[in-house]
């Protein structure tokens, strides 16, 4: 299978057997997002993003995770490759309990997030809940 029909497959949840985890996904996003950020909660206000829209949009984290330009750490689609540079980050183990742990709330409810040196179409239409290291978070 294509890299790009992976995507859209694991996606829509059509690819179920694949040796990745969703834990594992969830991980390897708040890693690639934010995994060299050192502001407390940094990593936690990510994967908050990930559960509230999981939540919303009735989609497993997995697939928040992976849709089509809503984490900029995977646009490239190179899953794997971008899954081993996650796991060999010194603070893996610490996105894993993050994910693995009990749910926070450092955000308020964000759905959504940016970098503090971009400023995304959407952002004006949401209220901001607060800034965390170098993030600006919105629901």
């Amino acid at each position: 299978m294509k890299t790009k029909q992976l995507i859209l497959a694991l996606a829509l949840g059509l690819v179920s057997n694949l040796p990745v985890n969703a834990s594992e996904i969830v991980a390897a996003t708040l890693i690639l997002e934010a995994g060299g950020e050192y502001a407390t909660g940094s990593m936690e206000a990510v994967n908050e993003v990930i559960r509230n829209r999981a939540a919303k949009r009735k989609l497993t984290t997995r697939q928040v995770c992976l849709q089509r330009k809503q984490f900029s750490c995977w646009n490239s689609g190179k899953i794997d490759q971008l899954l081993a540079k996650a796991k060999r980050h010194p603070r893996f183990s610490e996105a894993m309990a993050i994910v693995t742990g009990s749910p926070t709330n450092y955000t308020g409810g964000a759905d959504h997030y940016h970098a503090d040196y971009c400023n995304p179409y959407w952002a004006s239409s949401l209220k901001k809940t607060c800034i965390i290291g170098k993030h600006i978070f919105y629901k």
